[in-house]
């Protein structure tokens, strides 16, 4: 499974070389010049920002889809790049005054949208459903009905998971659509949930490292805490990507396969 480090610092994406990278377009949009990768990264729309912020979407398709291709031909090495979905927190249900079906529905449209502009450029699927399996399944429907096979689709997105990705209720959802033969990206999915149903997804990402390191002295003395340091990333990353090999490792032994030496 891969694991993404979420980074708020575009610089990180040309000092790395073999750590996958997870950056938000609102960190992205507004600069005159931007980094060439050295890694590969993957395009966050910032949307759980957006909307709690203002309620809506206020950057529109052609926008986003403009951005998105500056940041193929500027920047490169993008793997994947997420729709401006609509998460279905109670929190952001509240700002948005809508029901959890107006958001799939929305999320879906918006995937098509995205997809119509812009078929070149690596969009994902998000799947939306609020606090049920049953709410991701008719999200699942809703794509179907509107073409998308998900199942041929190269990355799937799970979303609404964040603040509960620890739980057994996620637990289930995310192996109930494995079990359908997704490959699935789980949106902020750390140690917690990794340590559940890592086997289930395709790939994961988290900014986790950076809330912890706010309560981290500083390693030096221009950093007053860990929360914005390169190396404490780093180490956090390192250590939840070697969990996950020796994971994968001990099912490959216990199934009587065989798994590839771990990169160094």
């Amino acid at each position: 499974m891969k694991f993404y480090l979420g980074a708020h610092q575009p610089a990180w994406l040309a000092r790395l070389s073999d750590v996958p990278l997870v950056v938000s377009h609102r960190r992205l949009g507004g600069r005159r010049t931007l980094p060439r990768a050295t890694t590969e990264w993957a395009l966050d729309s910032g949307g759980f920002t957006e909307l709690s912020l203002h309620g809506r979407w206020t950057v529109d398709e052609r926008t986003y889809v403009r951005a998105a291709r500056r940041y193929v031909q500027e920047i490169g090495s993008l793997v994947w790049a997420a729709p401006q979905d609509w998460m279905c927190e109670q929190r952001i249900l509240q700002r948005t005054g809508l029901t959890v079906l107006e958001h799939q529905r929305r999320t879906v449209a918006n995937f098509l949208r995205l997809r119509d502009l812009a078929p070149d450029l690596p969009f994902i699927p998000v799947l939306q459903g609020g606090e049920t399996l049953s709410g991701y399944q008719r999200c699942a429907e809703l794509y179907y009905r509107a073409g998308v096979d998900l199942e041929s689709e190269p990355l799937v997105g799970i979303g609404t998971v964040c603040r509960r990705q620890h739980t057994n209720q996620v637990e289930r959802i995310m192996r109930a659509l494995a079990a359908r033969n997704l490959r699935l990206h789980g949106f902020g999915v750390k140690t917690g949930g990794l340590a559940r149903y890592a086997e289930a997804l395709s790939s994961s990402d988290s900014m986790a490292w950076s809330f912890r390191g706010r309560h981290v002295p500083g390693c030096a003395p221009s950093h007053r805490t860990e929360s914005n340091c390169l190396r404490f990333a780093l180490d956090w990353h390192r250590r939840i990507q070697e969990a996950l090999d020796d994971r994968a490792e001990a099912a490959a032994t216990e199934s009587g396969g065989s798994m590839p030496a771990r990169a160094a």
